[in-house]
């Protein structure tokens, strides 16, 4: 079976049909199902037969023969299609294998990833193996297309030209284009972003944008080019204004924007009561946010926020499927649909008691399934971070006039350093600290000073960030280097040094970018490290998102990148990146 789209071969849709004329026996049956039909918006009560990875029966009959059938008895049970993340990124220090497998536990049985971490480290071929790779898991993964790289880079056109951007949006796995944050030029005059829009269109893949506080005029002209969906409403009447021109709209509810309670009561508050063009998304949430699970947490701040139950299941379920076209696939409980279901003890509890995920039992009476799949990441040469060169005390000059303040975990402002910033120590100074992003391949630097980050910490080496660049922040030199050098020996990762000492360090194995391990253990070590550096005066929520979005071009006011220091709005380089 080919995965992406579900094409069965016509070998096993015969075997299917079999199914129904009980020539050939379904693999599991559900009876008597109370199951949610999306279709006529109702429960029901039915038999579910699945053969393998589809459902193909729902109805009142029940085989004749139910011999090496495995049959469960649902009654009093609940049963809803498998939920649906429409806007995932998977590599916020948790790679994609483990939070799809994490995210099925508790009935997440679809993501929609983010493809940008490919481009940045492997290649096309590369990433396309993989995503056959992942195509084994029972969860359901698709990806985007990038059309930009969220940042200011060396290899942009090696990166983002027509043979790439071709190449993933036909792609079976790739169902949309986007996430567009490279609007602003879009709109100005780039026509080779807007032709990539147009081809994505053509396809019949929608493209998503990234307009946070965009004006009732721009949104317009984005929905001229092409837009189909947008997850940045950051108020009800945002969101209302962007349905009423036809956008699909995912309502947020991350580590850093929590927002899905409010953007609902405000929503019903505006006499909103269809839902058909709202889905639910946790953007790309750091590890501890996910504690109690990912789509299921949405529906259920849905229902207790008021949203009728069975709206808040279709925001989950079919919306999002409806909105990459697979609503033929996924979605719904009915013959042909891939058989993603989430049994539950009560209509209003959206955490199930167990899962089935292509067939195969996730969870069942709470208690997990193990699957015997795995990833390879050395295959794909995204092994433990080797860096061939050393950071020294000549790359720790920091004279430059324009710092970077801190408004919140993602936005930055320019503000004029008055420091003296030529010692050892930065000690004259509570909040500012000591900040350069060092190419990966140690071929250039751009050093700077940033305020908000921390009061006292000594030094923060991280390999951790948008471009896969290393970042340091800090207010000992020395502590930095000692920061540097254990980051290195350990392959990658983030390493917190204090008064010469080790504090803690999270290995990132894979690519320098993301733990190799279970997502369990590693919301232990991100809620170590956000508790280490608020102590030490971390002042926001997120810090490994302040560490990933140092250099995102799509954010305000003034970034640090691999091009040097630049004026977001402008996209002036007010001070270039220095070669080493």
């Amino acid at each position: 079976m080919n995965d992406h789209l579900y094409r069965w071969r016509n070998k096993e849709i015969r075997k299917q049909v079999a199914v129904i004329d009980e020539k050939e026996p379904p693999t599991l049956v559900l009876k008597n199902a109370y199951y949610l039909n999306v279709f006529m918006r109702k429960w029901l009560e039915a038999h579910i037969w699945i053969y393998r990875d589809r459902i193909v029966y729902v109805g009142s009959r029940l085989p004749d023969s139910l011999v090496d059938v495995e049959v469960v008895d649902c009654t009093g049970k609940y049963i809803v299609p498998g939920y649906i993340e429409p806007h995932a990124h998977p590599f916020q220090l948790y790679n994609p294998y483990e939070l799809a497998m994490y995210a099925g536990q508790t009935g997440t049985t679809t993501l929609m990833n983010d493809n940008l971490p490919w481009l940045y480290l492997t290649n096309r071929e590369k990433a396309f193996t993989l995503l056959e790779d992942f195509m084994k898991l029972p969860v359901s993964m698709y990806w985007w297309a990038r059309f930009d790289s969220q940042s200011e880079i060396n290899e942009e056109q090696e990166i983002f030209n027509d043979e790439e951007v071709h190449a993933w949006l036909q792609h079976e796995a790739v169902v949309q284009g986007g996430e567009l944050t490279a609007w602003p030029q879009v709109l100005r005059d780039d026509d080779r972003i807007l032709y990539w829009m147009q081809e994505a269109k053509r396809l019949r893949k929608p493209v998503e944008g990234h307009f946070p506080g965009a004006s009732e005029k721009t949104l317009v002209k984005l929905k001229l080019l092409g837009v189909s969906s947008d997850h940045e409403a950051l108020s009800g009447e945002e969101v209302f204004n962007r349905i009423s021109m036809g956008y699909r709209v995912g309502l947020r509810n991350s580590s850093v924007r929590p927002d899905l309670e409010k953007l609902l009561v405000e929503l019903q508050e505006l006499g909103i009561n269809s839902y058909d063009f709202l889905t639910m998304t946790t953007d790309g949430s750091t590890p501890a946010f996910y504690k109690k699970g990912i789509i299921n947490q949405c529906i259920q701040i849905a229902i207790d926020s008021g949203v009728p139950e069975i709206e808040a299941y279709m925001m989950g379920t079919y919306n999002a499927a409806e909105q990459f076209h697979l609503e033929e696939r996924l979605g719904g409980i009915a013959p042909g649909r891939v058989a993603h279901l989430n049994i539950l003890t009560t209509s209003d509890n959206a955490t199930p008691e167990s899962v089935i995920s292509k067939g195969k039992w996730l969870k069942k009476d709470g208690e997990l399934v193990n699957q015997d799949v795995d990833i390879n990441w050395e295959k794909y040469g995204l092994g433990k971070l080797e860096l061939d060169w050393q950071l020294t005390e000549r790359d720790l000059q920091f004279s430059m006039p324009v710092g970077l303040k801190m408004v919140n975990d993602v936005i930055m402002k320019p503000y004029p350093i008055a420091i003296d910033a030529n010692t050892e120590k930065i000690i004259n100074s509570t909040e500012e600290s000591f900040l350069m992003l060092v190419d990966r391949e140690g071929d250039w630097r751009v050093n700077t000073i940033i305020k908000g980050f921390t009061k006292t910490l000594g030094g923060l080496a991280s390999s951790y960030s948008l471009t896969g660049d290393i970042v340091l922040i800090g207010k000992s030199k020395s502590d930095l280097l000692l920061a540097f050098s254990r980051m290195k020996e350990i392959g990658g990762g983030i390493v917190l040094v204090h008064e010469g000492e080790v504090i803690f360090e999270l290995p990132l194995t894979i690519a320098g970018m993301m733990y190799d391990g279970s997502m369990p253990d590693l919301m232990v070590e991100d809620q170590k490290l956000k508790d280490i550096l608020i102590e030490h005066g971390y002042q926001y929520q997120d810090p490994p998102y302040n560490l990933l979005f140092l250099s995102s071009m799509h954010l305000p006011f003034v970034r640090i990148t691999p091009l040097g220091i630049i004026d977001v709005k402008k996209k002036d380089i007010l001070f270039p990146a220095i070669m080493r």
